[in-house]
């Protein structure tokens, strides 16, 4: 059989690391995985002792979020030097979300005309919305559907109100996707950002105080009742605490569909540490809580994280430059640290850091939205979408970062691992140094037949 391409290296495969492995690829797909030698007629790239890995899916970014549906451009430029070879994009688009077919039809042909990397979506509904569209943007191949308990913007991030959420899930009972939701509860963090104000705190450490573990243990509990009685996959798309883990997994236990999401920042961060230096650069909602750090990992280990994402946000820097904290943008980028900042936590706590992160970033995300097992493993008959990592420290320096934002709390922090190689397609779409693909090469990713309850 004839390759189009012949990688070489230690691949992490979905039962564990295979050394001197080679994985031969042809029309963009794994047709083969071998130790002995590999045939001589096809191009091999020699990855030495570096690893290979499935390309990582990043569960939930906000491309659009500040420039509009060109932001793409930039967002999937910095994920595939991030080894992200696929992004699932939230809905809160700019100047309007993506709640019916005609701006899913605008937002897959910005993806085609702007996309380095592979792209699926999140769809939403509008306040007093009906749920008519929600066939069709499932049927346009959205793989989940994400509201939020708070308003940030009434037009481009509203407040869904509770009957909504439940028609809303009486609508998705019946399919796989799973409803996702910013989980705060509104009245309560206005009254505790408003008693803030007028007792003069601020600070990065005031945000997360007005911000309390109580508002979003309450949202989080009733949505998750609200999918429970409708029979609904009701997914918490960020926890920032133990307690959040667990709540989800007694409705788990109980039989209801229910899974909660972590990002990256929540395992890397904490306000009393590391808030002095950073301030607004680590503002983020729900906010980053202290002593978090080390219970959140015991919730990686126990397999009731769903998955882990980087929920980057495509601020500029000078979105965090407010006198108030309050008045700063909430949010931080992070395409090109999401891999190694994971990869490097892991490996510093002792675990199988490449184990870990292909489970974490690849396999779970790909069956959650409906993308495995065409995405997520190295396996024969899989996209050949793959990230090679070199195991070569480096200080994350965002100056370089490919993403236009060029700022990251991450800044100057040591990683066990640099990305070396991302190949989208079977195509090298990044050498290390230079994005070598073209915008409108990323394609469209439908939601497919798997599902994470099956």
């Amino acid at each position: 059989m004839g390759f189009d391409l012949i990688l070489r290296g230690t691949a992490v495969l979905p039962d564990g690391s295979l050394e001197n492995a080679w994985i031969g690829i042809s029309a963009g797909k794994i047709e083969a995985i071998g130790t002995s030698e590999p045939p001589s007629d096809a191009q091999v790239h020699d990855c030495g002792d570096e690893l290979i890995l499935p390309g990582i899916i990043d569960g939930q970014t906000h491309a659009c979020s500040y420039g509009g549906l060109p932001g793409i451009r930039s967002t999937t430029r910095s994920a595939i030097a991030g080894g992200i070879t696929t992004i699932v994009d939230m809905p809160y688009d700019n100047p309007a979300p993506l709640n019916d077919l005609q701006r899913l039809k605008e937002k897959v042909e910005a993806i085609e005309q702007h996309a380095h990397a592979h792209v699926a979506l999140y769809g939403t509904v509008l306040p007093g919305q009906s749920m008519e569209d929600v066939a069709s943007l499932i049927d346009g191949g959205v793989v989940a559907f994400k509201i939020s308990t708070f308003e940030s913007s009434p037009t481009r991030f509203p407040r869904i109100s509770s009957d909504q959420i439940l028609r809303l899930f009486h609508a998705l009972a019946d399919t796989s996707l799973p409803l996702g939701v910013h989980n705060e509860d509104q009245e309560i963090v206005r009254a505790y950002i408003a008693a803030a104000k007028a007792a003069g705190q601020n600070g990065i450490q005031a945000h997360s105080a007005s911000r309390p573990p109580a508002a979003e243990l309450a949202a989080t509990a009733q949505f998750l009742e609200l999918g429970a009685s409708a029979g609904a996959h009701a997914h918490i798309v960020h926890l920032t605490t133990a307690r959040g883990f667990q709540l989800v997994d007694n409705y788990l236990a109980d039989g209801f569909r229910a899974t909660g999401e972590l990002c990256v920042h929540y395992l890397w961060f904490d306000p009393e540490r590391d808030g002095e230096e950073l301030g607004a650069r680590m503002k983020v909602n729900p906010p980053i809580r202290p002593g978090q750090i080390e219970p959140l990992w015991e919730e990686v280990l126990s397999g009731r994280v769903a998955f882990v994402s980087s929920d980057h946000s495509s601020w500029p820097i000078d979105n965090k430059f407010t006198d108030s904290i309050f008045d700063a943008g909430a949010g931080v980028p992070g395409l090109e640290t999401l891999l190694p900042a994971f990869y490097t936590a892991a490996d510093e706590r002792g675990f199988d850091a490449a184990a870990m992160t292909v489970e974490q970033l690849c396999e779970r995300p790909a069956k959650f939205f409906g993308l495995w097992p065409q995405k997520g493993a190295i396996r024969i008959g899989s996209d050949a979408d793959l990230t090679v990592v070199s195991r070569t420290p480096q200080i994350w320096n965002a100056k370089n970062a490919h993403d236009d934002l060029n700022w990251s709390p991450f800044d100057g922090r040591r990683f066990n691992i640099t990305v070396s190689r991302t190949y989208l397609s079977g195509e090298l779409a990044f050498d290390g140094e230079n994005i070598l693909n073209q915008p409108g090469d990323g394609r469209y990713v439908r939601r497919g037949q798997s599902h994470w309850f099956e």
